[in-house]
């Protein structure tokens, strides 16, 4: 029995380490980092998300910067009761490209890290939060619907850097007609 707990705990310590090096994008813009985003990729391995992965469509969102230096997200995803709205407030940190934001879902607040972007054609992006369990995602955001293949392969890379299994690591093919016109304006 100690050894499995001196194991678990090893291992949550080597997990957390890994998330510590993780360093927001240097010299993070966030007035650059506005504007529409979809989601082209997404690595996440809680067993609740897994029968879901199938499921899963590209999304588009749309980032606003507030005058306080926070930021809104909006985004639009296909469920089964059609496309859905949802709102985020990533309140920003001392560190440029670092947020926190609450998460509804699980009743906390997560840590979000723009990890690496070029403004004008990708970005990925950690969500991270160790409490009663690690929580972590990472997400690849393009401008557009689709990405180049070496922007997908870091994206892969980066997620199994994570400690993400492969099976978790998704390229869900586009969401259609979600956002509708009239509700992305």
């Amino acid at each position: 029995m100690r050894f499995t707990v001196a194991t678990v705990a090893m291992v949550m310590l080597c997990v957390m380490a890994i998330h510590a090096d993780v360093k927001p994008q240097k010299d993070f813009n966030l007035q650059k980092f506005t504007g529409k985003w979809y989601r082209v990729g997404f690595a996440y391995d809680s067993p609740g998300f897994a029968p879901y992965r199938d499921k899963l469509r590209a999304s588009m969102g749309m980032i606003t910067q507030m005058p306080d230096g926070n930021a809104n997200l909006t985004m639009w995803e296909l469920s089964p009761l059609g496309c859905q709205s949802l709102m985020y407030q990533y309140n920003k940190t001392n560190v440029p490209g670092e947020f926190i934001y609450f998460s509804t879902r699980h009743n906390m607040l997560k840590d979000i890290t723009v990890v690496d972007t070029n403004y004008t054609e990708y970005a990925l992006v950690l969500k991270h939060k160790v409490y009663n369990r690690e929580y972590t995602q990472v997400a690849l955001y393009g401008r557009t619907p689709r990405v180049r293949y070496n922007i997908l392969q870091k994206f892969k890379a980066f997620s199994l850097s994570q400690g993400l299994p492969k099976e978790s690591i998704l390229v869900p093919p586009p969401a259609e007609n979600c956002p509708t016109s009239e509700s992305a304006q």
